[in-house]
């Protein structure tokens, strides 16, 4: 028997003027699959790069966006090893915009003891890309020199904590000085390791944030930034060097619509790379999208072993709260670039 569940969809990708609250059924959970009493939904710039068109995944036609949620599981399907009442967080490839969904079991991450569902939707996608990012991809190490650029966002507070675990000298890049006093109360970062970026200064400040932490230059780059910093960041790697790229917020538009003449400029400005000279200096340049890891089902027991290892001691700090009726605000909220930490619609 279906039930009635209320979603935020938008019809077809290119404006997020078009997302709208609609109420519809859900059918029974399939062999497999669960249904979710949502509680919270976790934000990311992929729902706001979705709801553009701008995102390599976006589904084709109308769907509701979101890869994250926690709450309370009401009913499972035949043959599934979860049981209702049930507390957890899933992973979705889209769909989480939703007051209930079903949810295939490989997908289901139990609620760590002491965390709210809050705080549970703001910890999966943020903390397995860190945690995929650093530890599969960069292969961190103890002793490593490691630049987070963004370190106030909720990938970046997520890498801060796997760092310090691992045993890193870490310098961290932010965007306003608010975030930069964030960081120091919050994280107990230096003043001298965390840089507030300024495009045509950028090199110098790198220079000097490296002299405060004893390092002439970087073993790890962790950017989701691209744009003017990517460049005096690639320059300083060490040989051995990895550069992880796993974002390009530079490109986010401001407005709810892409302005498609500046994105090509940027594009047509992004940054080159000279594989030959990767050669010579023996570095190395890693791009992910982490949404892959969806598709890949076999691989996910591992992923989620991975992400509690190294993400699960770091509870995520959630920087808004707004309920779920006011989805698109939230949106926009993260879209502006001030929030620190996560943004969660509570239901």
């Amino acid at each position: 028997m279906s039930v009635k569940r209320t979603v935020w969809r938008i019809p077809r990708a290119g404006s997020l003027a078009r997302l709208a609250r609609v109420g519809e059924s859900l059918p029974d959970p399939a062999p497999g699959q669960a249904r979710l009493r949502v509680e919270a939904i976790g934000l990311n710039f992929a729902d706001i790069l979705a709801c553009l068109g701008l995102y390599s995944a976006t589904p084709s036609g109308p769907f509701i966006p979101g890869l994250e949620c926690a709450g309370t599981i009401e009913a499972v399907g035949p043959g599934t090893r979860l049981v209702a009442g049930d507390r957890v967080c899933v992973l979705t490839r889209f769909g989480a915009y939703a007051d209930r969904l079903n949810f295939d079991q490989d997908y289901a991450i139990p609620l760590p003891a002491g965390w709210s569902a809050t705080e549970a939707a703001a910890w999966p996608v943020q903390g397995m890309t860190a945690w995929y990012g650093l530890v599969e991809r960069a292969r961190v190490a103890a002793g490593d020199t490691v630049l987070v650029q963004s370190a106030a966002g909720g990938v970046g507070l997520q890498a801060l904590g796997i760092l310090k675990s691992v045993g890193t000298k870490v310098i961290a890049t932010v965007g306003r000085e608010d975030k930069r006093r964030f960081l120091e109360t919050h994280y107990g970062l230096s003043p001298d390791s965390i840089i507030v970026r300024e495009p045509r200064r950028f090199k110098a400040q790198l220079d000097q944030a490296l002299a405060a932490v004893g390092a002439t230059g970087l073993d790890v780059v962790f950017d989701a930034v691209l744009g003017p910093y990517f460049e005096p960041a690639f320059g300083k790697l060490n040989p051995e060097g990895r550069f992880v790229l796993f974002g390009a917020a530079d490109f986010m538009p401001a407005g709810r619509r892409p302005n498609y003449l500046s994105l090509l400029w940027q594009y047509l400005r992004r940054p080159r790379l000279d594989p030959l000279a990767m050669i010579s200096a023996n570095q190395s340049f890693i791009g992910f999208n982490l949404i892959w890891l969806w598709d890949e089902v076999g691989r996910m027991p591992a992923a989620i072993e991975g992400l509690i290892r190294y993400a699960g001691g770091h509870k995520p700090y959630v920087g808004q709260r707004l309920p779920f009726d006011r989805a698109p605000e939230a949106m926009q909220l993260l879209q502006s670039g001030g929030t620190v930490g996560k943004v969660v619609l509570e239901v």
